[in-house]
């Protein structure tokens, strides 16, 4: 394990296996219900068999009864005339057969033998009897002078079949719900670390490489959380590296940027012929410059994260107005009328970094909006949010490219106007250190472009 990975392993609970404790789990919970289905079946098995045997003792005394019973002038007894009218589970018929006739029988057996011709001295039979199938016993007396042959329909047997399966089924069905229900939340409880990983891993942000804890972790997860972890390591250095290159490099470039233009400034004066050639050249120098100290600005932005930023209760319209007083003179010589309107007396923000934001946005605003238009700050509650608006009613941005105008580096071509598209990124940036979202839509009067800042209110920042 790498070095920097061991120090995110600490002295907490063990390592356990999310497949033994699985198994262990369906294990016992299967047992468990298996012993209660076994328990219920036995019992219900029990009852039907003592039903079953009850019903065969009365069938019994019913036969003896027939059996001792004189003949009438057809040589039929009725056993079930002693009965009770009750349903027959075992429901037995029975004739004495000698010489091949039927001399004494029940009133439901018929006349003739169930099977004429019985070959062994005792045994079983299958036979049919008006489409009905019969199980026939036959017995043969050791003189062989008479045979008693006993019979009953398959559908008795069936009936009790019927009636135990039906006593059975809703238990096992009602078992088998609470196996489910018992399996779903064992496994829920089983797996539930591997959703609190992936819970702290949709929890970080796009600035959080913090490697993940492996405190806790099922040995199934930590070759997955270790490899993770390593990525994270890495491209947090990659990251690392980006920013102290750009921002080594956007430091270095300052100077000889300012000394250059000093040397074109010098070299204007003294050709003044030149003059219109030097200052497209002192223009490619400010916007090269400017670029350095936006590179430099989202190089000291990129490593902060939402809670870092120092906040304090500001004066907002008093900020707003000082932020208009800046602009002033350049929204003049544009011929563009800045506006305020404001019902926000305070709000709990950085006010360096919200000062660079809304400077970014009103220098878009006066850049890009023709003469006589109008710029309006504003700054209001809406929907249960504190909102910071700046919006315009010139030319506007279509919707297509709306979506991309915080992107890095992005410009909406056909614009006269000099740019290099990372003044939206440093306000899209600063938002998200304030927990704020940054949003585009139509500005004054339905035409233009207006950009918002929707903070969560005072008590949740």
């Amino acid at each position: 394990m790498p070095e920097s990975l061991k120090d995110h392993v600490g002295n907490g609970p063990r390592s356990y296996s999310l497949r033994w404790r699985l198994l262990w789990t369906i294990l016992g919970t299967s047992t468990l219900l298996w012993l209660a289905s076994l328990s219920i079946m036995v019992f219900i098995a029990w009852n039907e068999t003592n039903d079953v045997f009850d019903d065969a003792l009365k069938e019994s005394s019913y036969l003896i009864l027939a059996a001792t019973t004189d003949f009438n002038e057809r040589g039929l007894l009725n056993a079930a005339g002693v009965g009770t009218g009750e349903p027959r589970k075992v429901d037995m018929q029975y004739q004495i057969v000698m010489n091949g006739r039927v001399i004494q029988r029940t009133s439901k057996a018929p006349s003739t033998p169930f099977v004429p011709e019985f070959e062994k001295r005792k045994g079983f039979k299958n036979i049919e009897i008006d489409n009905k199938r019969w199980r026939i016993f036959v017995v043969r007396s050791k003189d062989t002078r008479f045979e008693v042959q006993v019979g009953q329909k398959f559908k008795k047997r069936l009936d009790i079949l019927e009636e135990l399966a039906g006593s059975l089924t809703p238990p096992v069905l009602l078992l088998l719900a609470l196996l489910a229900v018992l399996s779903w939340y064992c496994v829920s409880r089983v797996i539930k670390p591997i959703n609190n990983t992936a819970y702290a891993l949709t929890q970080k942000s796009r600035d959080d490489l913090t490697p993940v804890l492996l405190d806790s972790q099922p040995s199934e997860l930590k070759p997955i959380v270790n490899a993770l972890n390593g990525v994270l390591l890495r491209l947090d250095s990659a990251l690392q590296a980006e920013r102290r290159f750009t921002a080594d490099a956007a430091h270095e470039l300052r100077t000889p940027l300012a000394a250059l233009r000093m040397h074109v400034q010098l070299l204007q004066r003294q050709h003044s012929g030149l003059s219109l050639p030097f200052q497209k050249l002192r223009d490619d120098i400010d916007r090269s410059t400017t670029l350095v100290e936006n590179l430099l600005v989202l190089a000291r932005l990129d490593p902060l994260n939402p809670g870092s930023l120092q906040h304090q209760t500001v004066d907002i319209e008093r900020f707003l107005r000082e932020l208009i007083r800046t602009h002033t003179t350049t929204a003049e010589q544009r011929g563009i009328r800045l506006q305020l309107d404001s019902d926000i007396d305070q709000m709990n923000l950085n006010p360096e970094m919200m000062h660079i934001a809304l400077r970014n946005l009103l220098d878009n605003a006066l850049r890009y909006s023709p003469a006589g238009s109008i710029v309006q700050i504003e700054a209001n509650q809406t929907l249960g949010l504190l909102r910071i608006a700046i919006r315009d009613d010139g030319p506007g941005v279509d919707g297509a490219h709306r979506i991309r105008l915080s992107e890095r580096f992005f410009r909406v071509l056909g614009s006269e106007e000099s740019g290099n598209g990372l003044g939206l990124s440093i306000v899209r940036r600063i938002a998200e250190l304030h927990g704020a979202k940054l949003s585009f839509g139509s500005g004054l009067h339905g035409r233009g472009l207006g950009v918002f800042l929707d903070f969560p209110h005072q008590e949740q920042l």
